[in-house]
């Protein structure tokens, strides 16, 4: 009878510092994760691909972590580690629709365009609404030289997401690629109207207004409005028409 008291007794004290010891696990796991997804927000690449890789040895299979670190390993230039990365994430998540969209920004990062457009139709064969792969696949047909398969999916994508600036960007660059000039000055107007602080617009449709439309007023005016919001290509556009940035 002692002796099962004492056991009883041994328990009560063994079974509280034991789930303190895993409640202490998880909290600092639970930081590793927190941080790592912190650090890859806040462009601190390196930091992440620590913190988030210390945290998958204790949970390989959580894809947010691993998606993440293939990002960050893909900003650092270190593109064939992200692909590995990722696919090690799809490998136990294969339809994970966030894993396949960075599988296919990495691919297409590496050239290999045929694999990217494959990955975004997978998804959309899923959901033919997913606007992120049809803009993706539609930008990738563009690059491969299918302007109306690309010009067809962007087309659906603004249909389904018609204050997505990236959209109209995506959708008039591969106007442009088509000799569609006014047409594609359009869709970046609208592009700029729907996010006015991207200098990238102003760039794009400034090189038509100069190199395709000859309005060198205009070309001059999106170069000035870009390089006020630190676009380098729009300061090197004013650099080489010889005028000087006008003070923010």
């Amino acid at each position: 009878m002692n002796r099962s008291i004492a056991i009883s007794k041994l328990l009560s004290l063994i079974l509280p510092l034991t789930f303190l010891v895993f409640l202490t696990s998880f909290a600092m796991a639970a930081d590793l994760l927190s941080q790592g997804l912190a650090a890859k927000k806040a462009g601190k690449n390196e930091d992440a691909v620590k913190l988030l890789g210390a945290y998958l040895k204790e949970h390989p299979d959580a894809s947010a972590a691993r998606q993440a670190r293939a990002q960050a390993l893909n900003d650092l230039g270190r593109k064939t580690g992200a692909l590995e990365e990722i696919n090690r994430g799809l490998a136990v998540h294969p339809d994970n629709k966030d894993l396949l969209l960075t599988q296919g920004t990495i691919l297409a990062g590496l050239e290999r365009r045929t694999e990217a457009i494959a990955v975004y139709s997978k998804i959309l064969n899923r959901d033919p609404k997913n606007v992120d792969a049809l803009k993706e696949r539609g930008d990738n047909l563009s690059q491969e030289g299918s302007f109306n398969a690309a010009l067809k999916d962007l087309d659906r994508a603004a249909a389904l997401a018609p204050r997505d600036p990236w959209v109209f960007q995506k959708r008039g660059m591969i106007k442009f690629c088509m000799g569609q000039y006014p047409a594609a000055v359009a869709d970046l107007s609208t592009a700029i109207k729907l996010a006015p602080d991207r200098g990238l617009f102003y760039f794009c449709r400034g090189e038509i207004y100069l190199y395709h439309l000859q309005q060198k007023d205009k070309a001059a005016a999106d170069f000035q409005k870009g390089c006020r919001l630190e676009s380098p290509l729009c300061c090197r556009e004013l650099e080489k028409m010889g005028l000087k940035p006008e003070q923010k």
